[in-house]
């Protein structure tokens, strides 16, 4: 096992079969170190953020064995996480994992609570009421198995995209237009019944990560806020094996809204570079200088057709009203958000050119075979993290 102490102290006594499990995962010893380093940096992140610095720094450490993810030793007063975990999962499922771990640390350290099973009472209600997942198995991030009604919902969407296949673009446009109103009613239906259980939300990770969030990926962002009934935001991630710290998009939603945001954000992201190829070969364009800007304007000109879009819908009487329930689970998991200003691209020729083609843009075939004959508009899990 090797651990890393508040005061950086490294433990050099690391086993033989450690070492070769580092060799095989790519994973050197200076790497790991610098993991315990962003571990030990997490868990004082979450205390800020979740537990009001209530919690006074573990030993962080990382252990080959089986059968757990996390786990709090309160007698060594560590925090122990599973090596393999930690390296091959997604840093969302690593940071759940501390989470978990750090509301048993609070429960016994805090609260004292000594006379109550590990899961017991007074652990749920702290999950609770920070809105962490509370289950002795892996807590369950992006996204999780969708109801029969959502699936039936997906189902419709995706057959509605298939037909903006059509080559008459009046077709497609109002398969495209179909979907959205579809998608639309089912939120409204969905408010309106009054459904009140968290596990109608989850999270999901999307896209790349990214080391510089362009300007393009901060408008695609901010349009699956404004019309795909998911709340966003820009998390900061860790990739072990490169040591290097990027940031991800982060999408909360019902199953079924996240499972459309990540097709919409996968299909623009592919969609837009295609045009930007297709706009260099008809310009007989050699350098990519004008890439970045091109794709904003793309995924402004899209932005632009969603809202006028939007607009018809208002004057059909479907008027999307803000879920509550969304906006309080969202606020569970980032209590402390922070704003910044996006510096946009020049206003020049490429980027009019991409809000042009971006205003064209129609959402087309996510239809994917998934388990047990039903469809999904994208593979189950993403990878951006």
């Amino acid at each position: 096992m090797t651990s890393y102490r508040d005061d950086h102290e490294q433990q050099r006594d690391r086993s033989t079969d450690e070492s070769s499990y580092r060799h095989a995962a790519g994973l050197s010893a200076e790497l790991e170190a610098a993991l315990l380093r962003e571990l030990l940096k997490l868990h004082r992140d979450l205390d800020a953020s979740h537990f009001k610095r209530s919690l006074t720094a573990p030993v962080l450490a990382l252990s080959d064995a089986t059968g757990f993810h996390g786990r709090w030793l309160s007698s060594r007063r560590t925090i122990e996480l599973s090596r393999r975990h930690v390296i091959e999962s997604s840093w969302g499922e690593v940071v759940e994992v501390m989470k978990h771990e750090m509301a048993h640390q609070f429960v016994d350290e805090v609260l004292r609570k000594t006379d109550e099973t590990a899961h017991g009472p007074a652990f749920r209600q702290v999950c609770e009421s920070l809105g962490i997942d509370a289950r002795a198995s892996a807590p369950r991030v992006e996204g999780g198995d969708d109801t029969g009604q959502e699936q039936r919902v997906l189902q419709r969407v995706a057959r509605l995209l298939a037909l903006a296949e059509s080559a008459n673009v009046h077709e497609a446009q109002a398969a495209m237009s179909a979907a959205q109103r579809l998608m639309l009613k089912y939120n409204l239906e969905d408010i309106a019944a009054g459904a009140s259980d968290p596990e109608r939300y989850a999270f999901r990770h999307l896209g790349r990560v990214s080391g510089r969030v362009s300007e393009s990926e901060h408008l695609l962002g901010a349009l699956l806020a404004e019309h795909f009934f998911v709340e966003v935001i820009w998390v900061p991630v860790y990739r072990p094996s490169e040591g290097k710290r990027g940031s991800v998009l982060e999408a909360c939603g019902t199953h079924a809204n996240l499972e459309m945001a990540a097709y919409v954000h996968s299909f623009l992201t592919h969609t837009a570079e295609q045009l930007w190829r297709q706009h260099k070969k008809a310009n007989a364009i050699h350098s990519d200088k004008d890439r970045r800007t091109f794709l904003a304007g793309v995924m402004s000109g899209f932005r632009d057709k969603l809202r006028r879009e939007r607009d018809t819908q208002r004057n059909e009487g479907l008027v999307w009203v803000q879920d509550g329930d969304l906006e309080t689970y969202y606020r569970k998991r980032h209590p402390y958000i922070r704003h910044t200003r996006v510096t946009g691209n020049a206003r020049t020729d490429a980027h009019h050119r991409g809000r042009e083609a971006g205003g064209n843009i129609v959402l087309r075939r996510p239809m994917e075979s998934g388990v047990q004959g039903g469809v999904r508009l994208l593979p189950q899990r993403g990878s951006g993290s």
